[in-house]
């Protein structure tokens, strides 16, 4: 029962892993504020859903524009009275030749989406959450942002800066009703991951990456990884010394 006539504000809804958690989180019975800049896509799920006898509201918004999406979060409330969930879920990968080649303007496009984008979500959701003294802010982030890894600068960055920002938030706000949660999934079949010749380990099914999503929000945890055997991998990464790391990590192809 815990997303029954919640209102839930979604960012990157229109494909991969927000439009799996826009279905199922609608299927539970909460109501969806959809956010993504693909308005045809958007309106398809927003479609999907209602048919499916939920209900959701969609705005054609780039995460980037912090105008426009406070002006989104305004509007789901002024309709619903409240925001209770935001899951910042929108992010690009930045796997392309001009991202790899540390060309400036497209690492900050990575780091404006990533990261910049979710501190917008939460400037425009947060204040009401602790005026009301509820509330729950989701960052879906990665296991990239534990350590630097190849041709992955931009991506990594902005990763560890979103895990960094959530937590920092955290202590702030734990105390004032309102939770944080900060999933960190390692590889998952979306657009996000398509294209790649190299073998991603431990590479998860999408409809298999959704209830570990949920699980992590329902029980309002702190940190969740998964799956758990890349999660450990990682984390026992973080304490290698650089030396270590760089003989272990230098010759991965993950992005590839």
């Amino acid at each position: 029962m815990f997303w029954k006539d919640k209102v839930v504000f979604l960012t990157g809804a229109s494909s991969g892993i927000g439009t799996a958690l826009a279905l199922e989180i609608a299927k539970r019975g909460a109501t969806l504020g959809l956010l993504a800049r693909r308005a045809e896509l958007l309106q398809g799920i927003s479609v999907k859903i209602e048919q499916n006898g939920g209900l959701a509201r969609s705005f054609t918004v780039d995460i980037t524009d912090a105008k426009a999406v406070t002006e989104a979060a305004q509007s789901l409330r002024n309709e619903f009275g409240k925001i209770d969930v935001l899951i910042a879920n929108a992010g690009i990968g930045g796997n392309n030749k001009e991202t790899r080649n540390l060309d400036a303007e497209a690492v900050t496009k990575v780091i404006n989406t990533n990261l910049i984008g979710a501190v917008n979500t939460v400037a425009a959701i947060l204040p009401q959450m602790l005026e009301r003294e509820s509330g729950q802010l989701v960052a879906i982030s990665s296991l990239a942002g534990f350590r630097g890894l190849p041709k992955s600068a931009a991506y990594c960055a902005s990763k560890a800066g979103m895990t960094a920002f959530f937590e920092s938030v955290r202590l702030d706000v734990q105390h004032k009703g309102v939770s944080v949660t900060i999933i960190q999934p390692g590889f998952i079949k979306t657009p996000l991951t398509s294209g790649r010749e190299a073998q991603m380990p431990f590479l998860m099914e999408l409809e298999d990456s959704i209830p570990h999503f949920l699980n992590a929000i329902e029980k309002r945890k702190k940190f969740a990884a998964f799956p758990w055997q890349l999660a450990a991998v990682v984390r026992a990464g973080k304490f290698f010394p650089a030396s270590l790391y760089d003989k272990i990590a230098g010759g991965a192809r993950f992005r590839e």
